[in-house]
């Protein structure tokens, strides 16, 4: 088992495929952003499938693809085949924006892909253009169809309310989710980069009460992935909220997930900066155990926590950077 210098074990792997993206949503990317990284420097699929490998063989067992958005990058249900097929490789699933999924939800299921997150912050159009800077609401909700009839048991509709924008939105995001069994997940705003410390995001410990009396919700003890959201349930089942809480109430004694970019860079932690680059071993054609070597040196230097409350402004890189 990978465990880091604080005793945690590190069993969960979120892999961006490309940091390139079709929408800016406000807290992400920057509006006309186009500096992105180049394809050379991406990590090929034999590249990626070996660094799973290599991750599994340390008994990380949970792999996430993400972006930028992952849909993006082309034959990617090849990608998730190679990777389903890895010994230890126990839960696959994948992030998406959702713009996508109507034309490749069929064949992401096919290739072995379990669940999906989905990111949609509101149910009105004007709202999410005006947050993801394009009109994609009927885009999103088609392909939450499409994959909803592909077979996918368990999708979460990923919301980030920021305060005046689409705070006002979450009861009928909840009601959306219920009607079509979907698990609501909010998340608080983080000030990566110049766009998340320009976010407005809301203290969500602040908002549960009320939640939990307007819908019947109490605490839940059911674990629905490998990932920080606490979860609360109506007494029936029908209706399911997450909340991931990384500025209100931290999770960092319980972390348990590292982050390789496209361009093959290990990030530790979202605020801070320890980072070992793996794709210079690659090239120059490494032994398995010497990748293998470089992972557990890379694990030793995951800090005790991050530093967004003292150092809001310590991190500049954004999201799409550092692998959703």
């Amino acid at each position: 088992m990978l465990r880091d210098r604080f005793g945690r074990s590190i069993d969960y792997l979120r892999l961006s495929v490309t940091d390139r993206c079709d929408l800016r949503c406000s807290y992400c990317i920057p509006k006309g952003f186009k500096n992105f990284e180049e394809p050379a420097n991406w990590l090929g699929f034999a590249e990626i499938q070996r660094v799973v490998a290599a991750f599994a063989r340390l008994g990380c067992h949970r792999i996430r693809l993400t972006g930028g958005e992952p849909l993006l990058r082309r034959n990617l249900p090849e990608l998730i085949g190679m990777l389903a097929s890895l010994p230890g490789v126990d839960d696959l699933s994948l992030s998406t924006n959702g713009t996508q999924l109507a034309t490749q939800a069929g064949a992401l299921k096919a290739a072995g892909l379990q669940r999906l997150n989905v990111s949609l912050d509101s149910l009105r159009r004007d709202c999410v253009a005006s947050i993801s800077g394009s009109d994609s609401l009927q885009q999103v909700l088609q392909g939450l169809s499409v994959a909803r009839d592909a077979g996918f048991a368990s999708i979460k509709i990923n919301m980030v309310p920021l305060a005046g924008i689409n705070d006002r939105d979450i009861d009928a995001m909840l009601a959306y989710c219920k009607a079509h069994g979907f698990i609501l997940r909010l998340i608080e705003a983080m000030p990566m980069g110049h766009t998340g410390q320009q976010a407005d995001g809301l203290d969500l410990s602040q908002l549960l009460s009320s939640l939990s009396q307007r819908h019947g919700l109490t605490p839940s003890a059911v674990s629905l992935g490998g990932g920080p959201a606490r979860y609360w349930q109506s007494q029936d089942g029908s209706c399911t909220l997450g909340l991931i809480t990384p500025m209100s109430q931290h999770f960092c004694a319980s972390c348990n997930r590292v982050r390789l970019s496209v361009d093959g860079t290990l990030y530790m932690c979202l605020g801070q900066e320890e980072k070992l680059e793996l794709r210079p071993l690659l090239r120059a054609g490494c032994s398995d155990a010497e990748l293998e070597a470089a992972i557990r040196t890379a694990i030793e230097l995951k800090p005790e926590r991050h530093e967004f409350q003292q150092q809001p402004q310590q991190i500049m890189r954004f999201m799409s950077m550092t692998g959703g």
